[in-house]
């Protein structure tokens, strides 16, 4: 995540967005929390480690639209605190549950999905998701009840 501050007049607002998505063990080690990648003036990097991709059969659908539309993403759901200061709190492949959460007080932000991260899921996809036929529906015949 990264945090830049605007200054307007003599008010200063953190401004956030969402860098990456990094996986594997390297990152998963670190436990939980917050730890800088560097602070400068008014711009600011920052790792949070111990969040976790979970997926879910019964939304096999779901990713497989995301895999398949213009910009494939993960989304890291966020917190606000009163103070400006933003704490991700869940990363999911879900744009419709994304959107529920921005529909409340959190704040989502869209990342590219890592290489690793993209097999896996499309992996999953495959392995769950099966497409049903789509079938139209018969039109009744309100004339015969007419008579």
């Amino acid at each position: 995540m990264q945090r830049t501050q605007i200054k307007r007049g003599l008010w200063s607002v953190p401004n956030w967005r969402a860098v990456s998505v990094l996986a594997g063990e390297h990152v998963a080690g670190r436990g939980h929390g917050r730890s800088p990648i560097y602070e400068r003036d008014e711009d600011a990097q920052y790792l949070w480690s111990g969040l976790s991709l979970a997926l879910h059969r019964d939304l096999a659908e779901e990713y497989w639209y995301n895999l398949t539309g213009d910009k494939p993403s993960l989304f890291v759901i966020c917190h606000e605190a009163p103070d400006g200061e933003l704490t991700p709190f869940e990363v999911t492949a879900n744009s419709d549950s994304a959107t529920t959460c921005l529909e409340g007080d959190d704040q989502v932000f869209a990342v590219p999905i890592p290489a690793e991260i993209y097999g896996y899921l499309e992996k999953f996809v495959v392995a769950h998701f099966v497409p049903q036929e789509r079938k139209k529906r018969k039109r009744k015949n309100w004339s015969e009840n007419l008579n």
